[in-house]
């Protein structure tokens, strides 16, 4: 049994061994690439996706909008969208407690905030 797995382990590799002469005889099946047509239908998964990247338009905006505030960075800006704020004045009329409970939020930030407000 052993001696059989061994002939056929041979047989398999001899048949793969290539000398350094030769050339590979599959290179011109490699080579070969056919271009298939693809459809220009739309369907209605891309239609589905226009409002996807129209929302996301408006988040980037928003978010552009909250680092207009002085001391407001794109990562604070990112957090104040996540904790729900959706417009400049949301954040600055907001209390502190509330501002300080959003995450990355620091006393610095707020009382720079507080300025503002005043």
């Amino acid at each position: 049994m052993l001696s059989k797995i061994l002939n056929k382990l041979k047989s398999i590799f001899g048949k793969k061994s290539i000398s350094k002469n030769s050339k590979p005889k599959n290179v011109s099946k490699t080579t070969k690439i056919t271009k298939t047509k693809k459809s220009t239908k739309t369907t209605k998964s891309s239609r589905v996706t226009k409002p996807a990247k129209g929302k996301k338009q408006e988040v980037k905006l928003l978010i552009e909008s909250f680092t207009s505030i002085p001391g407001v960075g794109a990562k604070s800006a990112q957090a104040f969208y996540e904790a729900g704020f959706k417009s400049t004045k949301d954040i600055l009329s907001a209390k502190e407690e509330d501002l300080l409970a959003v995450p990355g939020v620091g006393i610095n930030l707020v009382k720079k905030l507080k300025d503002i407000k005043s």
